[in-house]
């Protein structure tokens, strides 16, 4: 039998507070992994760790087509208009992890220069005046990105104190 606290907490996919659920230390790609996952060109998986912002309504991932630092289009970009279904996890490094889950479709749009969603990461990331001298080296003539974006249409948040996967709530068999 299922304990009643346990029952409570299971995660349920589409609840809308899930995603007012205020984690501090959010970031994809932190503690124990995790990024935006997506199917190659190839068909094969694939994982990236990635900044974000969350506008709230959708998951913003910009990434570089184009900068003076920039070789080429970052390769996801090619593989997100073929495949454009995503699962993305963000986790803290704490101990244990606060996860969260979303699945969603992404849109590409391109942007020339910097998109808002990106400088808000770096500041967030960086802190205000490393993230001042990166934009700043970056935000030159020439430097193009995609944004990623990807409203949830499936969202789930783990603690592993109050909300666990659903097989760690039964008793042990």
């Amino acid at each position: 039998m299922m304990q009643p606290e346990l029952a409570r907490a299971r995660v349920t996919p589409h609840e809308p507070e899930v995603l007012r659920y205020r984690i501090p230390g959010w970031r994809v790609g932190a503690g124990g992994g995790g990024g935006t996952v997506s199917v190659a060109t190839d068909g094969t998986p694939r994982v990236i760790a990635t900044w974000f912002h969350w506008t709230g309504e959708e998951l913003v991932m910009p990434t570089f087509v184009s900068a003076p630092h920039v070789r080429r289009p970052a390769a996801r970009l090619e593989a997100l208009r073929a495949h454009p279904e995503v699962a993305v996890t963000i986790d803290t490094e704490s101990f244990p992890p606060t996860v969260l889950s979303v699945r969603g479709r992404a849109s590409l749009t391109e942007v020339a220069g910097i998109p808002a969603e990106y400088r808000l990461a770096a500041r967030r990331y960086l802190g205000e005046e490393a993230a001042a001298g990166y934009l700043a080296q970056i935000d030159q003539p020439g430097t193009a990105m995609a944004r990623i974006a990807v409203r949830p249409a499936w969202v789930g948040v783990l603690d592993f104190q109050h909300r666990m996967p659903e097989m760690m709530h039964g008793p042990a068999s």
